[in-house]
């Protein structure tokens, strides 16, 4: 299985689009990243876990699922570099790959130690673009081969059954 553990707040501001919207809205820029990241998990099926810091958001630790994501929030005293380093520690075993994204240094030297690898937030937002550009060519693609009808009807008969369907005489 492999697990990619995402540092919340450093892939925020990382991101052109996620940056500019942290700037309005936090809150929004938190909920973008989660929705990226359920697309990611449905794409390569990996387990995705988004990590933000109590630095931002004041609260006691929370988890909770969105999309399918596991979204944490540290606590109070506690970064989302020490938490993912331990959930490195945690998760690590011979059938788990733990990856990391960030972009901040020292964490990817903390996480290598722990065996996992990183991805840092440009080339997590270039993998995010390519998978979002494949996701779009596959909706196309069955979108344009959906036949209209599973019968062929002349352009007559189908805005006569359209009337009927709406209740129209």
């Amino acid at each position: 299985m492999n697990i990619l553990l995402v540092d919340g707040y450093n892939i925020i501001g990382a991101w052109p689009e996620l940056r500019d919207l942290k700037n309005k809205d936090l809150s929004a820029a938190r909920d973008r990243l989660i929705e990226k990241m359920a697309e990611y998990q449905g794409y390569t099926g990996y387990r995705v876990i988004v990590v933000f810091d109590a630095y931002f958001v004041k609260t006691v630790e929370q988890k909770y699922r969105n999309y399918k994501v596991e979204v944490l929030y540290t606590r109070e005293n506690e970064t989302a570099d020490e938490r993912i380093e331990k959930l490195a520690i945690e998760l690590n075993n011979i059938k788990t790959q733990i990856y990391v994204a960030t972009s901040d240094y020292t964490e990817q030297w903390a996480i290598f130690g722990q065996g996992a690898l990183r991805i840092s937030a440009r080339e997590l937002f270039n993998e995010m673009n390519i998978i979002e550009k494949k996701i779009e060519k596959k909706v196309q693609l069955t979108t344009d081969k959906r036949p209209s009808s599973k019968i062929s009807l002349s352009s007559e008969v189908a805005e006569i059954f359209e009337k009927w369907r709406r209740g129209e005489e």
